[in-house]
């Protein structure tokens, strides 16, 4: 049965689809199933940092709207991962795309979709591709996607920044997922500036969230330059940042 990961933020501009994509990345790399569902429909990302930079067809819209089914969906980006050098035997890596046509997304906008049509292509999905790992990259906030995203998630992994917005957000989103009594979460602090103390960090979040910060990871000027042209943690991987991306991976492996 595949481990679900569903990687949040209450607030966008933390990073998250390039969390997804590099985690997911790293864990195919390391010969694991994997594959990501951007379900961000709204602002759709993901296809972008594993090289689907023309429209992508179909999508999981096409799915939602009853147009093709969930398998049709998913994209085999393996060779993305082959550009920096062979993955370990087995491994694969699929992409479910949001559509980035204006017409689809403005559709959604206005019509929504039936979140349990989307429950069970999630688990169709798993099945049909026999994957260790699905990872669902979500719309920021609080909606009824996010919450049934909560809801089948084996590990709810939170990103955030060190902003008084974002840690009010985030104590929110705490409370909800324990009270949908998620397995495992985990916090995931990004774009922390330099000069910082991150174990001093991380006492703070222990303190105010009682949940564990698995990775600390820092701005850096090199991952703005990279703008999402890369898988940036298997491009990179001595970096910082790229160190800590393996660590969140090593912690979705054990559990």
């Amino acid at each position: 049965m595949a481990t679900v990961i569903s990687v949040h933020s209450f607030r966008g501009g933390t990073g998250k689809s390039n969390t997804t994509a590099n985690v997911a990345a790293q864990l195919a790399a390391a010969g694991r199933r994997v594959a990501i569902v951007d379900t961000d429909i709204q602002s759709p990302g993901a296809h972008v940092l594993l090289g689907l930079t023309d429209r992508p067809e179909p999508t999981l819209n096409d799915f939602l709207w009853g147009k093709v089914g969930i398998r049709d969906a998913a994209h085999d980006v393996s060779d993305r991962l082959r550009t920096y050098g062979e993955p370990a035997p087995g491994g694969a890596l699929y992409l479910v795309p949001s559509s980035i046509r204006p017409a689809d997304i403005a559709r959604v906008l206005h019509d929504g979709y039936d979140v349990g049509v989307l429950n069970d292509g999630l688990r169709r999905l798993a099945t049909e591709l026999s994957l260790d790992d699905l990872l669902i990259d979500t719309h920021p906030g609080m909606n009824e996607e996010t919450l049934l995203s909560i809801t089948i998630s084996d590990i709810l992994l939170l990103l955030l920044r060190p902003d008084q917005q974002d840690f009010q957000g985030t104590a929110v989103t705490v409370d909800v997922a324990r009270r949908l009594e998620v397995p495992e979460l985990y916090l995931v602090l990004n774009k922390v500036p330099s000069g910082i103390d991150p174990e001093d960090l991380r006492a703070q979040m222990t303190a105010a969230y009682g949940a564990e910060t698995i990775a600390v990871m820092p701005l850096s000027e090199q991952m703005v330059r990279n703008g999402s042209g890369s898988l940036f943690s298997l491009r990179v991987p001595d970096h910082p940042w790229s160190v800590e991306i393996r660590r969140i991976a090593a912690q979705v492996r054990r559990s």
